[in-house]
């Protein structure tokens, strides 16, 4: 397993050798100051452990870009751009910063006695849902395209509280935009074929 350090360098390459708009410095000094590469991704689910959600974000960055390639080919970037697949991978859940802290609970050890174990709880210091959130932030710094935007709003699928609360939106977005189907894909299979899900 990667050091917190190789994660953040890692995620760094990948961020600025594709990403060039205006403001991706700052956007990145953002997520420097906030806890974006030492939070989790999940409270218990995939990677649920500190680095988890830069952890999760290269995976998804990684299996966007082979989707991406998979069907289009040598010539992908005449359909998506590298920093569209950047930006969309890396950035769908800058939502979960600031979202998780550190709780304790009682739990017997191996000998039987009560200690204190540390698990993450929820604490959403900005409760403005979950894609749209990352929109807002990601948006706060750089200019996305609509289909940018679109793709990191519905890329919890079927998952978005919204959809569960009967919208019909995701498959109008996912109609008119693919990489929205695109990096809900990826998200799915970096959550459930590439990360450890905690019990």
């Amino acid at each position: 397993m990667e050091s917190l350090y190789e994660l953040k360098e890692n995620f760094k390459k990948i961020y600025f050798d594709n990403i060039k708009r205006e403001g991706a410095d700052k956007l990145f000094e953002y997520l420097e100051n906030s806890d974006f590469f030492t939070a989790p991704s999940s409270a218990r689910f995939h990677s649920a452990y500190e680095g988890g959600l830069v952890t999760h974000s290269i995976n998804v960055y990684n299996r966007l870009l082979n989707l991406i390639k998979a069907d289009y080919g040598e010539n992908y970037e005449s359909v998506y751009s590298n920093e569209t697949i950047a930006i969309v991978s890396l950035l769908h859940d800058l939502c979960k910063i600031d979202y998780y802290e550190v709780s304790y609970r009682n739990s017997k050890n191996e000998f039987g006695e009560w200690v204190k174990v540390p698990f993450y709880s929820v604490n959403d210091k900005m409760p403005y849902g979950h894609g749209e959130k990352s929109v807002y932030i990601v948006n706060g710094f750089i200019r996305l395209s609509r289909e940018e935007a679109m793709a990191i709003n519905w890329h919890m699928g079927g998952f978005d509280l919204r959809v569960k609360g009967g919208s019909y939106s995701e498959g109008e977005a996912y109609n008119k935009y693919p990489l929205c189907v695109y990096l809900q894909v990826a998200d799915m299979m970096a959550s459930y074929l590439d990360e450890k899900r905690e019990n």
